[in-house]
């Protein structure tokens, strides 16, 4: 007779602003372990190693962000001691704080951590982490649209946003998980950390799950900082918008300012939270990746088109920027792109 292994508990909270998309699909990929690849292969299912359940501040039912109806299967004060807790990503305005929206939540995930449950974020779930405080001097990784809101909320996490999938803390015990479905890296981590490797390998092939090894900054967007409040700093970011690639970019931007170049540099630091030299590289990044995806210049042309002369120095600026060098990104996102509008014909 086949031993009774006890099913992992996942609690995965749910606010008003999830993402109903990464909710139900995490709970999919981990309910699948152990019981849909006996399925798919002998039409036998086997036993489901991962209970999931949806929980929430209230009882009652509601709608996503994204106006899906979401009904929870307990209230948090009534949930039972999870083995895991999940946040899924929710919707809150980038480089905004959360400070006092989410009081129940933040306690619970606070005393879920003191009983012993290993807590998992996915995206802008990590907030939550933080505000409880969970964080505090730990390495953490984010959607990249949300690192001000991280790093200028909660200065004592130390933000890696390069990363997809981060362990940290005692045991290990704190695991996030970058931006978009890079939640699908987490839920098959999860797998293989309490099921088994060759579990998760199983769920991995049968969603067609490719695990993001590249890392997310190829798929960010560089230039993150908003029009400053500064009317002299704003005003030298919509002339450089369209002079990026001049030489000398910070001394014409001073000089569009009509600040000294030492002052400018200052308050324009202060005013976006770069220096406006790292705003220029992070202009020309962009539009750098424009040209790779698009067209078919060679990298010396493309250099010489966005401001750098030296083609080596511009090579080394995209990898340390956006994780892989210019010719892989082509590679990657060109044929992504090209893809796309053949499909789309």
């Amino acid at each position: 007779m086949a031993e009774d292994i006890r099913p992992i508990t996942v609690a995965l909270l749910a606010v008003p602003e999830v993402t109903a998309s990464t909710l139900f699909g995490m709970v999919d990929l981990l309910s699948s372990a152990g019981r849909d690849w006996g399925f798919l292969t002998r039409g036998e299912a086997g036993a489901q190693r991962m209970q999931t359940r949806v929980v929430a501040r209230q009882s009652e039912g509601f709608r996503a962000s994204n106006n899906v109806w979401i009904r929870p299967d307990c209230m948090l004060d009534e949930c039972p001691d999870p083995d895991i807790v999940c946040i899924p990503d929710f919707f809150v305005t980038p480089g905004s704080g959360i400070g006092g929206l989410f009081g129940p939540e933040v306690e619970w995930l606070k005393r879920c951590h003191q009983r012993g449950a290993l807590m998992a974020s996915a995206c802008s779930g990590a907030l939550l982490l933080a505000e409880a405080g969970l964080l505090d001097g730990l390495e953490a990784t984010i959607h990249w649209g949300y690192i001000r809101s991280l790093s200028d909320y909660y200065p004592k996490v130390r933000v890696n946003a390069a990363r997809v999938l981060i362990t940290e803390g005692a045991g290990h015990r704190i695991i996030l998980a970058g931006g978009g479905t890079s939640w699908q890296d987490l839920a098959l981590f999860l797998i293989a950390r309490f099921v088994g490797l060759k579990q998760a390998m199983e769920v991995a092939r049968i969603y067609l799950v490719t695990w993001h090894d590249f890392g997310q900054l190829p798929f960010a967007a560089l230039t993150s900082s908003p029009a400053a409040e500064d009317a002299l700093v704003r005003k030298s970011q919509q002339w450089i918008a369209d002079n990026y690639s001049v030489r000398s970019p910070v001394a014409k931007m001073a000089e569009v300012s009509g600040l000294p170049e030492r002052s400018f540099i200052r308050r324009f630091r202060k005013a976006t939270g770069y220096t406006p030299i790292k705003y220029v590289h992070t202009l020309r990044l962009e539009e750098a990746k424009q040209h790779l995806e698009t067209g078919a210049l060679p990298l010396e042309a493309v250099s010489s088109e966005i401001g750098y002369e030296d083609a080596s120095f511009f090579s080394r600026l995209f990898r340390r920027s956006v994780g892989m060098t210019p010719a892989a990104y082509r590679r990657r996102f060109g044929g992504l792109r090209k893809a796309i509008a053949k499909s789309s014909l």
